[in-house]
């Protein structure tokens, strides 16, 4: 019997995949949980930073009662690092949280959300399950084409969404064409500018994202702690915005969204700039650990400005798929991202410098 529930635009959801877990590729294919590698989902390969598991650990004491629903000492975190009042502030179940909380506070059944060709499935995901209709703008070198978006927006377009780096091919767009691109956008449509990893940038690369938000009402800056952070099983992210906009959100927005552990752990973590420092260092390096290995066995890639490449892996259709499988038999998990378009290649995330050395090993096996 067909599913006669819920409107057609909820049926036509293809629900979203994660990375394969640890545990599931080890009784998949029998092998020791001890020797896989997880390169696929863009965690931090240090884990969580002590500092947070301290104060996660302490604020277990505490766990028989509600959460702060309005998490006041994580705004207050969030309010010194980044200079905004508390009421600019929307905390949620991870960044997914706050891109699915704009998508369900401002477009209605058939209104209009711009996106880019290649950028996080959470977008359309977002923008089906309120029953919105997509506009995808084609890519332009992997990336997105900021002329071609603003062209797009039409008078029922009620949000766009622009990730910087992009996942999952790691583009970078420059500080001048975001602000060239806001200061076209008309008022009435919201701007997303989805930040997740922002803190893997290069100091040449970094810009001031909340002077925009102070600028222009209709903006709102994304945030995770899942990345740079390390508190990715935590879920906890935030939105920066003017009031007009973290008002909406908060009116929708599940009134315990962030647990205790995640609270207490995130106020911590934002203030352990040693472990930030680490992590982008890391990261760094296994680029280039990796980058080399891609460029000596001939393969394209995209370059990448966040904690994982997007790699070429064969030039049938089939590339991705064969080369993900034979990699998972061999204990390394990485993430095929056919379901982008993209079905000759690969993302990986950027490990420890043995993870991507086994990678690398496994890689080579597979492609000889």
């Amino acid at each position: 019997m067909s599913n006669q529930f819920g409107p057609d635009y909820v049926r036509a959801i293809a629900p979203y995949q994660g990375g394969k877990p640890i545990a599931e590729v080890a009784r998949e294919f029998g092998l020791d949980e001890a020797k896989i590698v997880k390169l696929a989902s863009n965690e931090n390969p240090l884990g969580m930073p002590a500092s947070a598991r301290e104060a996660m650990l302490a604020a277990l004491a505490d766990t028989a009662r509600y959460p702060d629903s309005n998490g006041f000492e994580l705004k207050q975190a969030i309010k010194a690092k980044y200079g905004v009042p508390q009421d600019w502030i929307t905390l949620g179940n991870g960044s997914n949280d706050i891109l699915e909380l704009a998508a369900h506070a401002l477009v209605q059944p058939g209104q209009a959300v711009v996106y880019a060709q290649y950028s996080f499935a959470v977008y359309p995901l977002a923008t089906q399950a309120v029953g919105g209709r997509a506009i995808v703008v084609p890519a332009v070198e992997f990336g997105h084409d900021l002329d071609a978006m603003a062209a797009a927006i039409t008078a029922d377009t009620r949000l766009v969404f622009i990730a910087n780096p992009n996942n999952p091919t790691g583009t970078f767009i420059p500080a001048e064409k975001i602000a060239a691109f806001l200061a076209r956008v008309p008022r009435n449509v919201v701007v997303v500018l989805d930040e997740a990893y922002n803190e893997y940038l290069s100091p040449d690369r970094q810009y001031d994202s909340i002077a925009w938000v102070r600028e222009y009402p209709n903006l709102l800056v994304s945030r995770t702690l899942s990345k740079a952070y390390g508190l990715a099983g935590l879920r906890v992210g935030f939105g920066i915005a003017q009031p007009g906009l973290t008002d909406l959100l908060n009116r929708i927005r599940q009134p315990f969204n962030v647990n205790s552990l995640a609270q207490a752990a995130a106020v911590a973590a934002l203030g352990d700039t040693a472990f930030l420092a680490r992590s982008a260092r890391l990261n760094a390096d296994g680029y280039q650990q990796l980058t080399a290995a891609f460029d000596a066995l001939g393969l394209q890639y995209v370059p990448s400005c966040g904690n994982f490449v997007l790699v070429k892996v064969g030039e049938d259709e089939g590339a991705g798929a064969r080369v993900n499988l034979a990699l998972l038999k061999q204990g390394i998990i990485v993430r095929p991202v056919g379901n982008y378009g993209l079905p000759q290649w690969l993302r990986i995330s950027i490990g420890l410098p043995e993870e991507n050395a086994a990678f690398i090993a496994a890689l080579k096996n597979v492609l000889a």
